[in-house]
C-alpha cells in the first residue's frame, strides 16, 4: 500500500471515530421534549405523521434496536437536510398526491438512507482504489459529497415519478368511473349514494380518492366542502372539474348524467389524440431498428453475390 492510500485510510478511520465520540456525548444525545412526553399520552390522534406508542406496532429484536441506536441521528440529519432544501409544504403536497402515507419527516429520513447508502458505495469504490495508490483524499471527500447529494436528488425524483404515474392512472380510470357515477345517478341514486356505489365497484387510484371523500363527509364534512378539497389537492385536471362540478350539482340541484357523459367522452377523446401525439413523436425511434438493423442487411444479401461473382471471374 502507497503512503497516500494508508494515509487516506487513517484518516478515514480517525474521522469515523471522531464522528462517532461526539454523537455519544450526553449534551448531542438528549432527547427531545416531545420524545420523553409523547410516550406517556395516550388517545392521540396522528398529528403531521406522528402515531402514539399505543397504536405504533411494536418492533423487537435486531429492527428495533437499529431504530434506536440510529434513529435519533438519522432524524437530527433529516431536520437538516429539511432546513437546507427547504420546501417542506411542497413536499407535503407531493407525498399527497402520490398516494403516499409518509410524512415529510419519514420521507426526509428516507432521503438520508438513500444519500448514506450511495455516500458509503462511492467511499467502499474509493477506498478500494485509494489502497491501489490510483486516488488522492480530495477527490475522494468530493466523490463521496456528490454521491451522497445524487442520493438525495435520486429519492426526491423517484417521488416526482410516483406522482406522475398515479396521475396517469387515475387520467385512464376517469371516464369509466365518471359513466359508472352517471349510470348510478340516472338509476335514481342522489350523489353521495352513486359515489359510494362506485367506490364500492370500481378499483385504483381514482376510486381510493372517492372513498377518501366519503369518509370525510361520514364523520361530518359537507359533501360540497370535501369535494372542493379533492378539487384543490389534486394535480389531474379532470378530476379537479369532475369534483367541482359535483360539488355545484350538490348545492344547485343541476343535472349530472348528461356533464358526466361529455366530461367521460372529452377524456377519452384526450387520449386518442395524446396517443397519436406520441406515435408521431416515436416516428423516429421506430425507424432506428429499420435503418441500422434491417437495411445493412438488406443490401449485404443484395451485393455479396454480385461481389463474390466478380471476384470468381476476375482473372
Amino acid at each position: 500500500m502507497s503512503a497516500v492510500g494508508t494515509g487516506a485510510v487513517i484518516g478515514a478511520m480517525t474521522g469515523l471515530g471522531l464522528v462517532l465520540i461526539v454523537s455519544g456525548l450526553p449534551t448531542v444525545r438528549r432527547p427531545l421534549l416531545s420524545d420523553r412526553v409523547l410516550p406517556y399520552v395516550r388517545d392521540l390522534l396522528p398529528v403531521d405523521g406522528f402515531v402514539p406508542v399505543s397504536a405504533a406496532p411494536q418492533q423487537s429484536g435486531t429492527a428495533a434496536t437499529v431504530r434506536d441506536v440510529f434513529g435519533p441521528s438519522l432524524r437530527r440529519t433529516a431536520e437538516g437536510v429539511g432546513r437546507v432544501l427547504g420546501g417542506g409544504a411542497d413536499l407535503r403536497v407531493r407525498l399527497r398526491r402520490a398516494g403516499s402515507r409518509l410524512s415529510v419527516e419519514e420521507f426526509r429520513v428516507e432521503q438520508v438512507l438513500w444519500a448514506l447508502a450511495a455516500a458509503l458505495c462511492a467511499a467502499a469504490v474509493g477506498l478500494l482504489a485509494a489502497v491501489r495508490g490510483s486516488v488522492t483524499p480530495l477527490p475522494l471527500l468530493v466523490a463521496v459529497a456528490a454521491a451522497f447529494m445524487a442520493g438525495l436528488m435520486v429519492r426526491d425524483q423517484r417521488l416526482s415519478s410516483q406522482v406522475r404515474e398515479r396521475e396517469r392512472q387515475m387520467r385512464l380510470e376517469f371516464p369509466a368511473v365518471a359513466d359508472l357515477l352517471a349510470l348510478a345517478v340516472a338509476a335514481g341514486e342522489g350523489p353521495v349514494a352513486a359515489l359510494d356505489r362506485v367506490s364500492r365497484v370500481a378499483r385504483g387510484h381514482l376510486a381510493d380518492e372517492l372513498t377518501g371523500v366519503l369518509g370525510q363527509v361520514r364523520t361530518g364534512t359537507p359533501v360540497a366542502v370535501a369535494l372542493d378539497r379533492l378539487a384543490a389537492q389534486t394535480g389531474v385536471a379532470v378530476v379537479a372539474r369532475f369534483a367541482a362540478t359535483l360539488a355545484v350539482a350538490i348545492e344547485r340541484g343541476t343535472p349530472l348524467v348528461d356533464v358526466l357523459h361529455a366530461q367521460a367522452a372529452d377524456v377519452r377523446e384526450a387520449g386518442r389524440r395524446e396517443l397519436v401525439e406520441t406515435g408521431a413523436r416515436k416516428e423516429v425511434l421506430m425507424m432506428v431498428p429499420v435503418v441500422f438493423l434491417v437495411l445493412p442487411v438488406t443490401v449485404v444479401f443484395a451485393f455479396y453475390p454480385g461481389a463474390v461473382g466478380l471476384q470468381l471471374t476476375s482473372p
